[in-house]
């Protein structure tokens, strides 16, 4: 590892917190979008938040993929 690469702690951890940011998110405009919201905007709110909830789930697996899969010689 080099000085100016970050170690993979620190990437799964980042990882990790932009997904549960996404998650965070998600679920308020899913909140919002199946209790205030009206007409179209509801929808668009739903399918976002849907979406979010998606990619969220994608970022951590990344994360946790990365954690399990890595390389026997990587770990310490």
């Amino acid at each position: 590892m080099t000085g100016n690469e970050p170690s993979r702690h620190a990437i799964r951890r980042r990882r990790q917190l932009w997904s549960g940011v996404l998650a965070l998110v998600g679920l308020v405009l899913l909140v919002i979008g199946l209790t205030v919201a009206d007409g179209v905007a509801a929808w668009v709110e739903v399918i976002v938040a849907v979406v979010l909830l998606v990619v969220a789930y994608l970022v951590q697996a990344v994360a946790r993929r990365d954690t399990l899969y890595r390389r026997d010689d990587d770990r310490r």
